[in-house]
């Protein structure tokens, strides 16, 4: 499960970085005027914030349930474990 759980990070990590890339560039070539293109580039940083953000508050998310699960098991484990002995 560990590895699914970083496999998907990269996958994502490398997914933003291509569009943001892909983004920069399409905005440098275009044919407009050096003051709209400061708009686009900043208009386009803060979707990629704001992505960044949404992502990395979903990673957190699943990382507390896990931790929670993971709480919930142990004292199951040491409940049992103190009923035998």
């Amino acid at each position: 499960m560990e590895k699914s759980n970083n496999s998907s990070g990269k996958i994502i990590g490398a997914l933003l970085v291509g569009a943001a890339i892909g983004g920069v560039l399409g905005i440098l070539f275009a044919p407009d005027k050096g003051s709209e293109t400061r708009k686009k580039l900043l208009t386009k940083g803060d979707e990629l914030k704001d992505s960044i953000k949404d992502k990395f508050s979903g990673l957190l998310a699943g990382m507390h349930k896990e931790s929670e699960l993971v709480e919930e098991d142990a004292k199951e484990f040491l409940q049992n474990g103190s009923a035998k002995g």
